[in-house]
């Protein structure tokens, strides 16, 4: 069994530990205060939602919230919001101890959150490129819009969750690739024996 290596000799598993550890509490306090019962989420913590949707005007959150009239359309994003807490919270925690530990075990299962994160934050970006640019006409019409700094402001926030598991499932796919390249020259090597 090869010994462990310190997560600071691996720069990509140290910098994706990073990036699940702080996941966990954003995860827990912000992303699903939408499906938590108020009660779960403390109070100094749910004033943050309504700050953030009138400095960004985040057409997913702010529906989600029920802080813009939109939140019927939304089943889709909410939906998202559950595989966040039901899987990708999980993953999280162990994906950091697996990364912590140099478990290659872990590899798969980060495979499937990368590709499953990238998968629903595309669509998040994909409604935000598309909300309508606010004017006249969409105040008038109570339309749910943003301005083109708002714009920037969230895909700013959000083609980072979209870049960073996408890199990681292609990364560990690639890991997972060479390791079951060595079993397989391995297992043939052995039947030449």
């Amino acid at each position: 069994m090869a010994s462990r290596s310190p997560l600071t000799s691996r720069p990509m598993d140290l910098f994706y530990f990073i990036f699940f550890l702080i996941h966990i509490p954003a995860t827990l306090l912000i992303d699903c205060q939408a499906i938590w019962p108020n009660q779960l989420v403390p109070r100094f913590v749910q004033s943050f939602i309504p700050f953030y949707v009138r400095l960004s005007g985040d057409p997913l959150m702010g529906g989600a919230m029920g802080l813009l009239p939109n939140g019927s359309e939304l089943t889709w994003f909410k939906s998202f919001l559950y595989i966040e807490a039901l899987f990708q919270l999980p993953v999280f925690v162990l994906g950091a101890r697996g990364l912590w530990l140099d478990s290659r075990g872990i590899y798969g299962l980060l495979v499937l959150y990368g590709a499953s994160t990238s998968t629903t934050t595309l669509a998040c970006i994909a409604t935000v490129i598309n909300t309508p640019t606010t004017s006249a006409a969409t105040i008038a019409s109570n339309v749910v819009s943003i301005t083109p700094a708002q714009r920037v402001i969230l895909l700013s926030s959000y083609v980072p969750f979209f870049v960073i598991p996408l890199y990681l499932a292609v990364d560990m796919a690639l890991r997972l690739q060479k390791l079951a390249s060595v079993g397989i020259r391995a297992l043939e090597s052995s039947k030449k024996d």
